[in-house]
């Protein structure tokens, strides 16, 4: 056995390194390659968890979030049925709500970087903890540790703390104190580093373009500082890292494309492992994305993931197929014997740190009614208003506009401003909106408000040739100014869009009407971000710009004070708001 498991991160006795090693010497070859698998759970069945660790053994599961109640059972079971404990994985990435769905939401790493308190961060992992631990996971993909360089950059829009590499670390520093103080292990990602580039590795490849000493710079400075504090695990990004692959191996990228992290050897073994002295798990990020898919036949792709540093391979595409190729790549040679004992012997060498080894199940479960009674606790809860009321931030303010009353802006029109419609969200469908939610508060402050329903709305379910028709008349109409400067006092544009690929607000096929905010010289105007904080390079016009960071029904009434004045605005940008030099004209 190669890997030290004395040493960073994992610390071990000598009694539980044995265990590893005997642990390792008892499993057949199936069970082996079961250990370098993380399940997505597709049900939550009895039937269906026993024959996933009963036929293919896996090292690991992340499901997705339920009622606590049912979390809790599932994971009791599964651990009961295992024959080595299994990790269990949550997204925490946001507070226990990333654990169970009914859990204790805190607000995405760029809202409360806002708070200007690390303490939040802090906060933000203990909660996660607490509520994650309660219904028996024991691992998270959390932190995320990308920097937001690129404001186009649609994975990290608000999944990251700030653009600034210091910031970065300090906060997830305090993030990965507060989760492992209820016995969670973290896994920060996505390295080699995410917010460079504007694609979405879920859908093709991403490139951190950085030079060797820009990366040092920044994710090396954040990675390293990690490392040098302990952290256990990290999750690859499907990112490349051409000036570090180039610079590990120069003939073999001459003149070829570089390889994802995550198929990296150089990334991996030579970067990560060699460079940054990293001796925890590797996991990959989700094996579905175009990221990796797109770079080699799938049944090259999971042998050759272990084989180029990563320990544990994320999501069954189909799991008798999938364990077939991680099978055949052993026997083929793909994947080395010394690869596969190294994965297996740092994973269980993650379950021994976390006790699991020496635990029985009812020691690794709180009875079920103290666990429940966890998920929700009001002093946890109204965190998140204290976050709120600190992060929500003001970033340009037209003189005079506020604050807000009804006495000085009676009539007011509340806009959607919408983006693209599609993906899972849209299949979910919508429900109660931001603005729905703002519009009902200032109703009940006194204020005369309207919501706008937009032309396009009005006539999307017509026909095909009455919509063209209706859609050219739209555009031909007369719009004259003073219907709206006879009817309204203020307008307020809701910016909702979730970030995403597409995560830019859509402009309708009108004119002069207030779907576009072109009038921020005809009335006072008000844009309010619930989402993306980056629109102001859609809306650099307007005058009056704030950032909520969520839509949820308290923000709104927590934004209603501070519009009035009867709550100051706290919130401080950590990331580039003014999207660069586009501001600049």
């Amino acid at each position: 056995m190669s890997v030290d498991l004395s040493k960073r991160p994992f610390y071990l006795e000598e009694e539980d390194i044995k265990w590893v090693k005997d642990t390792i010497e008892s499993m057949t070859l199936e069970e082996k390659i079961g250990q370098l698998f993380v399940n997505m759970g597709a049900s939550r069945e009895e039937a269906y968890l026993k024959e996933t660790v009963d036929n293919y053994h896996i090292g690991a599961i992340r499901y997705n979030p339920g009622p606590a109640s049912d979390i809790y059972d599932q994971n009791k079971y599964l651990q009961s049925q295992s024959k080595i404990p299994i990790l269990i994985a949550a997204n925490t990435e946001q507070g226990g709500k990333g654990a169970v769905s009914d859990g204790t939401e805190l607000g995405y790493e760029v809202k409360i970087a806002a708070t200007d308190d690390p303490k939040y961060a802090y906060e933000m992992g203990r909660v996660s903890g607490y509520e994650a631990s309660a219904v028996g996971c024991n691992w998270s993909f959390a932190p995320i540790v990308d920097i937001m360089y690129n404001w186009r950059n649609p994975i990290i829009s608000k999944r990251s703390w700030s653009n600034d590499p210091k910031t970065v670390l300090e906060l997830s520093l305090e993030y990965m104190r507060g989760i492992q103080e209820y016995g969670i292990m973290p896994a920060a990602k996505h390295f080699p580093g995410d917010g460079v580039d504007e694609r979405d590795h879920h859908l093709s490849p991403s490139i951190n373009s950085l030079s060797m000493e820009e990366w040092d710079e920044s994710f090396g400075y954040v990675y390293q500082g990690l490392i040098d504090n302990d952290l256990p695990s990290i999750m690859a990004g499907h990112i490349h890292l051409p000036s570090y692959s180039r610079h590990f191996n120069p003939e073999k990228y001459k003149d070829q494309p570089t390889m994802p992290a995550t198929l990296s050897k150089e990334i991996l073994t030579d970067l990560l492992r060699g460079k940054l002295g990293f001796n925890g798990v590797i996991v990959t990020d989700a094996s579905h994305m175009v990221g990796m898919t797109g770079a080699m036949k799938r049944s090259e792709i999971l042998p050759t993931a272990i084989e180029s540093g990563c320990d544990l391979f994320l999501f069954f595409n189909d799991p008798d197929e999938d364990f077939a190729y991680m099978m055949d790549g052993y026997k083929n040679g793909l994947l080395s014997e010394e690869r596969l004992i190294d994965a297996i012997t740092r994973t269980l060498g993650l379950k021994a740190k976390l006790g699991l080894h020496k635990k029985t199940i009812d020691e690794m479960f709180l009875p079920k009614e103290e666990a429940m009674a966890r998920i929700g606790e009001p002093e946890n809860v109204k965190l998140y208003d204290d976050i709120t009321d600190k992060a929500i931030t003001l970033v340009k303010e037209e003189e005079g506009v506020l604050p807000i009353s009804p006495e000085k802006f009676k009539r007011v029109l509340i806009v959607d401003i919408k983006g693209e419609e599609g993906g899972f969200g849209a299949m979910l469908g919508g429900g109660f909106k931001a603005s729905d939610k703002l519009l009902e508060v200032l109703k009940e402050k006194g204020y005369e408000v309207e919501k706008f329903v937009s032309p396009m709305d009005k006539i999307k379910d017509l026909p095909a040739d009455e919509m063209k028709a209706a859609v050219a008349n739209v555009y031909a109409q007369k719009a004259p100014i003073n219907e709206l400067t006879d009817h309204y006092d203020l307008i307020i544009n809701i910016v909702d869009v979730n970030p995403g690929t597409v995560q830019r607000p859509v402009w309708p096929a009108s004119k002069g009407t207030p779907d576009i905010p072109f009038y921020v010289h005809e009335l006072p105007t008000i844009v309010v971000s619930v989402q993306c904080p980056y629109h102001l390079a859609d809306i650099p016009q307007a005058k009056t710009y704030i950032n909520t960071y969520d839509s949820n029904d308290r923000c709104m009434e927590i934004l209603a004070e501070k519009l009035e004045g009867k709550s100051e605005f706290k919130g401080v940008s950590k990331i580039d708001v003014f999207c660069g030099d586009l501001l600049k004209f």
